[in-house]
């Protein structure tokens, strides 16, 4: 960590470039800079660029900082302006280092403005009219040119971007699932959905929504990641899509595009069903890892099946096979702590559901409800909220009503509490069965990406486009927000609650835990440095309390001034020096 400032001093710098006409230019730049001790060492960082004032002025600062009051004085200077600039400085900087200026396109106009909100998505999510409004009152409008964009350029450089998206994920999948960087040749896939505001939007469709939204149009999109969650590539679907559906295109989509050979897919039941297998199978050069549902678990439970409890009597997890699986490997676990955990839930369901058909049954004697078809209905939505219809046995007449636990039925579901079974094409000595139950629970990496990009940190719902082209490029622009994210995530963990070193379970099926250093920051709200430990988004907060001052030198020109960045708090510095870069005094767009 950074000791005490020391004093501030003017340096003067020189660079030697040949221009276009083979002449060596040289180049003198006049900074102010603040020297400070790091670990027994001296470093520098600079302040403000002072190149562009007059010599005079130059000396006159010189001198002020020399201590000499009658060469100039605190009252000769002005504080003209304020912009908060350490957030969009610090996001902008790992843009630069991930080289996403570069990944957008060519550099100009559309480039600068989509870069911007991309970098807005990240440090203020909000409406594209309010993000133009508030980038205006930090130094990323400045910076990148962008304080007159109006929403109509906006709009323009979303439809640029849009008409980018293929490139830029195509670099991406290069980059990420490569073999070189992607050995295990994975990615994981996984659907979401968000609700729309209005009616016009084509893509825009009432389905099942898990935003609990019942009753609202909303868009489906999948996210394509690598094996940790970093996120490579969004398609956006109809709302109605069904998940199976909507895997089988995208998959489809995402091999031919990015012409990915020999993948792995992994996916969650849902998705991953019978049906889509053997189109992947038809398809050709997917894999996947997936897991069963819960009747081709019973029927490998039966009598005959391969399908035993005595397999984890000293084990949670062993491999079985199945002539219904040709080619496939079924990686059978053992939970305690679901199987706990759902025979709670269940208890308490039942428990519910008897309450209240108690109720029922009582209004039925006394003759407060009649008519077989109205019991019946008021009965079928109490066991339909409760999801319990399986567990009992209903008698409705014209003037009655009697219920009863199916105990054969619940002790059936009982017998298989707390087990799946993973299937999977990847072989044996590729992959053994605890590395595949890993590879299935990593999936978690990807509704972590969700959380992401639709709550905690990019607030991608509602969305309020209407065009098919601008409701892509806001999904597209809130995937490249999480691809910072993720980065700013990682590199950021010791100045917040994030995990720094999670421990690799040593049995798969366990749960995960936490490392000793989490829990001791999540309890005492402290870093190991002793400062207090932050949220991504309070961190940000505090990075904009980093500010940048326009200075107006008296008695100069009307345009006579420079810009000055504050003192960085020791937090503020050391969020700079995890990834990797300076405090910049400008952001730049190379």
């Amino acid at each position: 960590m950074a000791g005490k400032s020391q004093a501030m001093h003017v340096a003067r710098t020189k660079s030697r470039r040949v221009n276009k006409a083979g002449e060596e230019v040289v180049y003198e730049s006049v900074l102010l800079r603040r020297s400070f001790r790091q670990d027994g060492k001296v470093k520098h960082e600079t302040l403000a660029n002072l190149s562009a004032l007059p010599e005079p002025a130059i000396e006159a600062v010189r001198g002020a900082l020399a201590g000499n009051q009658a060469v100039f004085s605190a009252d000769g200077l002005e504080v003209i302006r304020s912009l908060p600039h350490g957030h969009v400085a610090a996001v902008a900087a790992q843009a630069k280092a991930l080289g996403m200026p570069a990944l957008l396109g060519r550099a100009g106009r559309m480039r600068d403005i989509a870069f911007a909100l991309v970098i807005a998505r990240v440090c203020r999510p909000g409406s594209k009219l309010a993000t133009t409004r508030w980038w205006s009152d930090t130094t990323l409008a400045a910076d990148l040119g962008v304080a007159g964009a109006t929403t109509d350029e906006v709009y323009a450089a979303m439809d640029w971007l849009a008409g980018r998206q293929e490139a830029i994920e195509k670099a991406l999948a290069s980059r990420h699932l490569s073999p070189a960087a992607n050995p295990d040749r994975l990615a994981l896939f996984d659907l979401s959905s968000s609700w729309v505001t209005g009616h016009k939007c084509p893509l825009a469709a009432r389905g099942y929504s898990r935003d609990g939204k019942k009753g609202l149009e909303q868009i489906e999109y999948g996210l394509l990641t690598d094996p940790d969650g970093r996120p490579v590539s969004v398609r956006v679907v109809p709302g109605n899509t069904a998940d199976p559906a909507a895997f089988e295109v995208l998959a489809k989509d995402f091999k031919t595009r990015y012409r990915l050979g020999e993948m792995v897919m992994v996916g969650d039941r849902g998705m991953i069903t019978n049906a889509r297998i053997e189109q992947l199978k038809e398809l050709g050069g997917l894999g996947w890892v997936t897991a069963l549902r819960a009747p081709a678990i019973k029927a490998l439970a039966a009598d005959d099946g391969p399908l035993q409890m005595s397999l984890f009597d000293q084990t949670d997890l062993a491999e079985i096979s199945h002539p219904d699986y040709p080619g496939e490997r079924l990686i059978a676990c053992r939970n305690p702590a679901l199987a706990a955990e759902r025979a709670r839930k269940r208890g308490e369901l039942l428990a519910a559901t008897d309450t209240e058909l108690t109720e029922i049954t009582a209004a039925a004697d006394a003759g407060r409800i009649k008519d077989a078809g109205k019991i019946g209905l008021r009965a079928g939505k109490v066991i339909g909220r409760y999801k319990m219809e399986k567990h009992y046995r209903l008698t409705i007449d014209e003037t009655s009503f009697t219920f009863a636990r199916d105990a054969e039925q619940i002790a059936a579901e009982a017998a298989l509490d707390g087990i799946y079974i993973i299937r999977t094409t990847v072989n044996a000595t590729r992959m053994g069965p605890g590395k595949v139950v890993a590879t299935y629970k990593s999936l978690a990496n990807v509704e972590r990406d969700f959380r992401s990009i639709k709550a905690i940190d990019l607030q991608l719902r509602p969305v309020h486009h209407h065009s098919e082209t601008r409701v892509r490029a806001h999904v597209f622009i809130c995937m490249l927000a999480a691809y910072l994210t993720w980065h700013l995530r990682r590199a950021w963990a010791p100045l917040t609650f994030t995990d720094e070193h999670r421990p690799e379970p040593a049995n798969p099926v366990a749960p995960a835990a936490r490392s000793t250093d989490a829990a001791t920051k999540a309890s005492r709200r402290t870093t190991a440095g002793g400062h207090p430990a932050h949220s991504l988004r309070s961190l940000l907060d505090h990075l904009g309390t980093l500010t940048r001052n326009r200075l107006h030198i008296n008695g100069t020109g009307k345009n006579t001034g420079f810009d000055l960045v504050t003192t960085p708090t020791p937090i503020q510095r050391q969020a700079f020096e995890l990834i990797g870069q300076p405090i910049p005094t400008t952001i730049g767009g190379k």
